[in-house]
């Protein structure tokens, strides 16, 4: 009976669709059916997860497109207080102009923290939904991972020089 309560609930509460992203269970994924005892969840990687109907009524869970699909991504790069960050804002103005994955909202470099031997950039992008920022997100560490490593001041650094190459 209370699945039967809480199907009523949600079709008339709608906080939940077909195809919301969602977070449940410590899983992401996306509304893939609703009925009126239970609910399928699209897991990112094709699993299928089944919750009653009445866990969208008693937990709380994250729905990442109740309104509008678009998310913020965030970046973190720990690095070496020799870095120039107004030139990591350049270079990803440069990189964000250059593809779709982007969505022209939000475009942020700042220094969030620093101890005694670094600093942390974090870097926030928008894009129009969860799995585009992924590709983002992943786009942008790569690129200024790349980036970083070529400026002068990193190539002539004490933890390039030092650098132990990988054995596999």
């Amino acid at each position: 009976m209370e699945n039967l309560i809480s199907g009523f609930q949600i079709a008339f509460t709608q906080p939940i669709r077909i195809d919301d992203a969602v977070v449940v269970e410590n899983e992401w994924g996306w509304i893939e059916e609703i009925t009126l005892t239970y609910v399928v969840v699209r897991i990112w990687d094709l699993r299928r997860l089944v919750l009653p109907i009445s866990y969208f009524t008693d937990k709380p869970f994250q729905n990442w497109t109740r309104k509008n699909a678009e998310v913020i991504g965030t970046v973190n790069l720990k690095v070496d207080f020799s870095i120039d960050v107004d030139a990591i804002r350049q270079e990803l103005d440069r990189l964000l102009e250059s593809t779709d994955l982007w969505n022209r909202n939000v475009n942020v470099v700042q220094v969030t923290e620093a101890d005694e031997r670094s600093a942390t950039i974090r870097i926030l992008v928008s894009s129009q939904n969860s799995p585009r920022c992924w590709d983002l997100r992943c786009l942008v560490r790569e690129h200024m991972i790349r980036f970083i490593s070529t400026q002068p001041e990193y190539q002539s650094h004490q933890i390039w020089r030092d650098r132990q190459p990988l054995s596999l």
